[in-house]
């Protein structure tokens, strides 16, 4: 199974950019959990971080065409007038989770990008990314009956 994770703008800055509300955890340290837990689980796991909307557009585009099975992604930034994002992920046939580390919506922030993703999965920290590797990886396994 091949995934895409997509880290949108301000992401790069992770463990440094509001610690108050992200943690400590660095992108890179991020990156290393899971990977390790993506390899767990039987899964390729590309990893892209991008400030530039359409830098992210172009790479999910791409992996479409590669036949990626999922794509995960944090729009951060991008969850306000990510409308290119979100025609984009409309656009592709794998489906999409939707991340984020707080709770976007206690924060009063809503996402312009979320009702083109299966799900959303926000307000758990790191651990948000786990949780939405597994609800895809369980969205992809086929069950037996």
């Amino acid at each position: 199974m091949k995934l895409l994770l997509i880290q949108g703008a301000n992401m790069e800055y992770l463990g440094r950019r509001q610690p108050e509300l992200y943690g400590t955890t660095t992108a890179a340290e991020l990156d290393t959990m899971l990977q390790r837990h993506a390899g767990t689980l039987g899964v390729d796991l590309e990893i892209v971080y991008t400030n530039i909307e359409g830098e992210a557009v172009s790479a999910i585009y791409r992996a479409d065409r590669a036949k990626v099975d999922g794509v995960l992604f944090n729009p951060a930034g991008f969850l306000h007038a990510g409308y290119a994002l979100r025609d984009c992920l409309r656009a592709i046939s794998a489906p999409a989770i939707e991340i984020h580390m707080t709770n976007i919506e206690k924060r009063g922030y809503g996402s312009v990008t979320a009702e083109a993703s299966v799900g959303v999965i926000a307000g758990f920290g790191t651990n948000s990314y786990i949780l939405a590797l597994e609800a895809m990886v369980a969205r992809l396994t086929p069950r037996s009956q």
